[in-house]
């Protein structure tokens, strides 16, 4: 569900990024009353639970792949608005020194996994949480939003890369940028979301919650403060876990390289052509594309993008937090 770069056109982008600034400044706004202060550096294992999710790659059979998100999984521990924060942190994280999503499309990948999906999915959470008591009602709630928070994410990444040959040509009719218009862009992000990658989401979501509210329950905003050690052994162990993604063959569903497009068989026809817009594009080259590290085995440099991602997140929120409480001492 990552939008590479060049995908979309950059006026495309330039929407989207200046449609997520208003959602970024009141999140920020809302978990400064929201999360304690103690609290804050949970919005980094929030993040850190996403990012890893992002690196199970999951296959589906006709050699695509996708992976969970996490959004409704943070929201249903910290709120909405923390889940907005750390999922974008994540993706800003993965596009800038991984290369998985585009620089220009951080707007646009943030509007659909970090605005979309965790809003909409707590908030059917917090609808079922309400009516169905104790831990059951929670684990059905983060299930079914999680379900249909990350499938109205994919459908507004498909319906974005689908509008793109309709806007942007060549005199001779050519996509500028994505190809695929969306009675082909819906369908083939759908499939895969509606079936096996939202199936992903909601055991990932449900399985980390309801650990976190067995053994952790100070990480979920309205329990008593306890242990955050079983969460960081759980992350630790997924940190390790994380070359199973690897066993998934293929490329996501419009994650393809500039080089491969051109080939890339749609409804039984090749495409042909490299659009203009991809083909001379900007882009920036990732100190760790991919996720891999040159002279290193992909399965330990994979690890350690894992470990990087996750100590990178971890770290910048124990930062804001330090900085938030230096702040209150001076006043």
């Amino acid at each position: 569900m990552h939008i590479p770069e060049n995908y979309l056109s950059p006026s495309t982008c330039a929407v989207m990024t200046v449609a997520m600034v208003p959602v970024w400044i009141h999140a920020v706004r809302k978990v400064k009353e929201e999360i304690p202060k103690e609290k804050m550096p949970a919005l980094g294992i929030g993040a850190a639970f996403s990012f890893l999710g992002m690196m199970f790659n999951i296959p589906m059979p006709g050699g695509t792949t996708g992976h969970a998100v996490g959004g409704t999984l943070i929201a249903c521990m910290l709120g909405p608005n923390a889940a907005c924060l750390s999922v974008s942190v994540a993706l800003i994280l993965q596009a800038l020194l991984f290369g998985d999503g585009g620089i220009l499309a951080i707007g646009a990948n943030c509007f659909n996994m970090a605005f979309v999906l965790p809003y909409l999915g707590y908030a059917i959470y917090s609808a079922i949480a309400k009516r169905v008591p104790d831990t059951k009602g929670k684990l059905i709630g983060a299930a079914v939003g999680s379900y249909v928070g990350i499938n109205a994410a994919a459908l507004c990444a498909a319906i974005e890369f689908g509008i793109q040959p309709y806007l942007f040509t060549n005199a001779a009719g050519e996509a500028l940028y994505c190809p695929y218009p969306l009675s082909v862009s819906i369908p083939a992000m759908m499939l895969g979301h509606i079936t096996i990658f939202g199936l992903a989401e909601m055991i990932f979501t449900t399985a980390i919650l309801a650990f976190v509210l067995k053994t952790s329950p100070g990480m979920v905003r309205e329990e008593t403060n306890t242990s955050r050690k079983p969460v960081i052994v759980l992350m630790l162990a997924l940190i390790a876990a994380v070359p199973l993604g690897l066993l998934a063959e293929g490329t996501a569903w419009g994650e393809w390289a500039t080089e491969e497009i051109a080939e890339v068989v749609s409804r039984g026809q090749a495409l042909g052509y490299t659009p203009a817009g991809m083909a001379n594009g900007w882009s920036l080259e990732s100190m760790m594309p991919d996720y891999t590290m040159a002279g290193l085995p992909d399965v330990a440099a994979y690890i350690l993008s894992a470990i990087i991602g996750v100590a990178i997140v971890v770290i910048l929120f124990r930062i804001v937090t330090a900085a938030m409480k230096s702040k209150v001492s001076f006043d």
